[in-house]
This record gives structure tokens, C-alpha cells and sequence, in this order.
């Protein structure tokens, strides 16, 4: 054991690296953001919600990001090993890209500015629930379908 190590153990510090191992996460993280990020763009350009209106495309986006990401997570940490990356740049970068808890708050700022308080808290009410319930949803769904599986 070297000296930093021990002198680590016995204040109970971290010890210190030389920070290159963090380098290819913030890489795979930073990849996996803007793909994520142009995937949401993209759907932003195919559904765009008029000013005014219940934002439909944010919803769905980060209703269905929650999900793929509750199936996602039960999927590497409970059935497959992959790639030490792999969570980082999917699960991170990708869909942390593609999910957007920005531009909700916007969003709702701007329903509220226009005068659609109802809107507002309908949308800041309904998203959390249905992001939350497609997370446990997605989860439970992958477990049982695994569990099927190993039948």
C-alpha cells in the first residue's frame, strides 16, 4: 500500500486520481447528450405545439425518455453486463439529452405568462405523474418479461 493510500484510509478521505479516468465519461456523456438533444429537437420540428396549447411533444418526450429509461436500467443492472460506458453515454448522454426537465419549466413559465394557469398546472401535474409512472411501469414490464424469459 503506498503512502497516499494509507494516509486515505485513516482520515477516511477520497483519494485522488489523476482525473483521466473520468475523461472518456465526460466524453461518452457529451457524445451521447447531443444525439439525445438533436433527437428531441427533431421531434420538437415533426410535432410542434402551438403557443397557447398543452405542450404535447415535451410531454411525450420525456414520458417516453422516463420509460426507456426505466427499462434501460433494469436491463444493465439486473440482465446483462455491458460495457462500463455504456450508462454514462446511454443513460446519461442520451437520454438525459432527450428529456428535457428545461424546457417543462419553460413551458410552464409560458403558459403561465399567457394567462393559462389551468394549462400550466395541468401539464407541471401530468407530466411528473405519467414520468413517474412510466418509469415504474417500464421497470416492473422489463423484470416480468426477463423473469418470462428465464422460464
Amino acid at each position: 500500500m503506498t503512502a497516499p493510500e494509507a494516509e486515505s484510509l485513516r482520515t477516511g478521505a477520497a483519494r485522488r486520481t489523476g482525473g483521466q479516468g473520468q475523461l472518456p465519461v465526460v466524453a461518452v456523456v457529451a457524445v451521447g447528450g447531443g444525439i439525445g438533444a438533436a433527437a428531441r429537437y427533431a421531434a420538437s420540428l415533426w410535432w410542434p405545439t402551438p403557443g397557447g396549447h398543452f405542450p404535447w411533444t415535451t410531454f411525450w418526450v420525456n414520458v417516453v425518455g422516463c420509460a426507456v429509461i426505466g427499462c434501460f436500467l433494469v436491463l444493465i443492472t439486473e440482465a446483462v453486463r455491458v460495457h462500463r460506458l455504456v450508462r454514462p453515454f446511454f443513460g446519461t448522454g442520451v437520454l438525459g439529452g432527450f428529456t428535457t426537465f428545461s424546457t417543462y419549466a419553460v413551458d410552464i413559465r409560458q403558459l403561465f405568462g399567457e394567462g393559462r394557469p389551468g394549462t400550466a398546472l395541468a401539464y407541471l401535474a401530468a407530466t411528473l405523474s405519467a414520468a413517474l409512472l412510466a418509469v415504474w411501469l417500464a421497470a416492473a414490464a422489463t423484470r416480468r418479461a426477463l423473469e418470462w424469459r428465464l422460464r
